[in-house]
């Protein structure tokens, strides 16, 4: 990682000095730019804040490290340098202040900031000592010179040696373009293979239980549960084991029936294609419940398909089409008298990465493919020499023969007490007609947002695995 300093030293000298000077040391960063003939003595004597009380609750906890001891020489500085594992790693005094969680900077409760980042001075500059507490183990203790108005000179900010540790780690993870991620592509053979069915009563009640079908829904997008009960509410109660429903124009749960003059394709008895739900705005909802309260008309099987996987296997066969898919606008709208959404969207979005990083894997973030609730295209429509859209046109074609091939689709047949939840922005589902002469077909159906499955899954994961993801990395658990 870049230190943000200048040196004319070997690393190696550096690393060197700094092991030879104790286990674990705070020091201004300056000091390390002198040259070879004084570094060592001046790492040695890695400065210390004048000792002060600690609070009575926390006396009995702080040990001073050995060869701490002592006044020692030093200045605040803007950047301060901390031995971990034997390595000087630099921190901007910036960074160390603005992630203080004592109780005048973040509220016990509401776990929230009581000042601004843009409160604190440009001119801050700080010096730090390193003891132990037995609860922390090593903690860096910083004092402050030109803090933020309002803090008086008692003011202290301590990190764990682990939390900076961490910090550096996180950064390094997000500056290369690596993101974790546990989600497996399926295609017929593979879902079937490890699809999941969950008992109701189980996924209601264990927390457990619910933790493993979550992370298998954030593994392949797709899940069931079985013996739900009866009732209209059974949605809404499957939905509120997440969070909060997702509330739209078509309320906070819906019906999909047959019915004549219907507004919605979703609505009628005819073959309904891939596609996914709400594209036409600017949030499209994470997961999709859908409970069959009733199954007695004929046919009327669903099938679903995971775009990831088509997704790959495109990039695999077609660079070229694939970058048209990341690329080419889309406009997806829904017009009706009371209700006028618009939105435009490329097929396939990408996570970002650094622009100075080639990404190391695809980092898919979404696809979009809805065909029934697509508008005229509004870019790159005409021009003897503009060949974009035909080659969305190549594209386009290529990639729904892959999500429609009969090995990559998976089919069933939702029976009665039956509740589907799949990534709506991941898994295509898609419905055979059915003859609603013959009797009923009846789904109850709610959303949630990507936001509110991710906070239940993270909470699950740091009480279950003892880490969370986000962004790509992996963290462990906030204590």
């Amino acid at each position: 990682m870049s230190l943000n300093l200048t040196t004319k030293l070997p690393l190696r000298a550096l690393l060197s000095a700094a092991t030879r000077a104790g286990p674990r040391r705070c020091a201004p960063a300056a000091s390390l730019q002198k040259n070879a003939a004084t570094t060592l003595a001046v790492v040695r004597r890695f400065w210390t804040s004048t000792p002060h009380a600690a609070t009575p609750a926390r006396q009995e906890h702080l040990v001073h490290d050995a060869s701490n001891a002592g006044q020692l020489d030093g200045k605040p500085a803007r950047h301060v340098a901390v031995n971990i594992d034997g390595d000087p790693r630099v921190f901007d005094t910036v960074f160390l202040r603005d992630s203080c969680t004592c109780a005048q900077c973040v509220n016990p409760d509401s776990k929230q900031k009581l000042f601004q980042t843009s409160d604190i001075p440009e001119d801050l500059e700080g010096a730090c000592r390193t003891v132990v507490d037995k609860e922390k183990g090593w903690v860096v203790e910083l004092v402050w010179k030109n803090d933020v108005p309002g803090y008086g000179v008692e003011h202290r900010t301590r990190h764990s040696i682990d939390w900076l540790r961490r910090a550096l780690t996180t950064e390094l993870e997000l500056r290369g373009g690596v993101r974790s991620d546990e989600r497996v592509l399926w295609d017929r053979e593979i879902i079937t293979k490890n699809n999941k069915w969950v008992d109701y009563k189980a996924y209601m009640a264990e927390d457990e239980v619910l933790f493993d079908a979550l992370s298998h829904l954030n593994k392949y997008g797709l899940l069931f549960l079985k013996n739900v009960p009866d009732s209209e509410e059974g949605v809404v109660d499957i939905a509120g084991r997440i969070g909060t429903l997702k509330d739209t124009f078509y309320g906070r749960t819906w019906d999909v029936k047959s019915k004549p003059h219907a507004e919605n394709i979703a609505y009628t008895n005819v073959f309904l294609g891939l596609h996914m739900d709400l594209l036409y705005t600017s949030n499209p909802p994470h997961l999709q419940l859908l409970h069959s309260l009733r199954a007695r008309a004929p046919k009327g099987e669903s099938f679903f398909s995971d775009s990831f996987h088509a997704a790959h296997t495109l990039h695999s066969r077609s660079a070229f089409h694939f970058r048209t898919l990341c690329t080419f606008p889309v406009t997806y709208h829904y017009h009706h008298d009371n209700h006028h959404y618009h939105y435009t969207r490329p097929t396939i979005e990408l996570f970002p990465y650094p622009k100075y990083s080639e990404p190391t894997n695809l980092a898919i973030r979404n696809i979009n493919w809805s065909p029934p609730f697509q508008g005229p295209f509004e870019a790159r429509i005409g021009g003897e020499n503009q060949s974009a859209l035909r080659n969305y046109l190549s594209a386009s074609n290529s990639f729904e023969k892959l999500l429609s091939s009969e090995e990559n689709m998976y089919e069933y047949r939702l029976e009665e007490g039956e509740c589907v939840i799949f990534d709506n922005r991941r898994v295509l589902h898609a419905r055979r007609a059915f003859d609603a002469s013959k009797g009923e077909r009846w789904l109850k159906g709610a959303y949630v947002d990507d936001d509110v499955f991710f906070s239940k899954l993270r909470v699950l994961e740091e009480r279950y695995k003892g880490n969370w993801i986000a962004d790509g990395v992996t963290r462990p658990a906030v204590k």
